[in-house]
């Protein structure tokens, strides 16, 4: 999964596999799922990105933290 930030054009694309868009579903005003030709999610694309996404509070987690988390929620 990739995560990239445009400054100028104010948008967030998140990646989530690779492929070729086919199709697209709004999921809200701004929001967008592009899918592939079998209709599998390949990224989510937040249009005005500073009005929706406080980018300041965007933190990544690795995967050693994601099992931590996963570990803490499971017992």
């Amino acid at each position: 999964m990739k995560i990239k930030y445009s400054k100028e054009a104010d948008i967030i694309l998140i990646e989530i596999r690779e492929g070729t868009p086919n199709d697209s579903i709004d999921l809200k005003e701004g929001v967008i799922l592009h899918l592939d030709s079998e209709g599998l999610p390949l990224e989510i694309e937040i249009l005005d990105a500073s009005k929706i996404v406080k980018l300041e509070e965007i933190s990544i987690v690795g995967h050693s933290e994601f099992k931590k988390i996963k570990d803490v929620k499971q017992k």
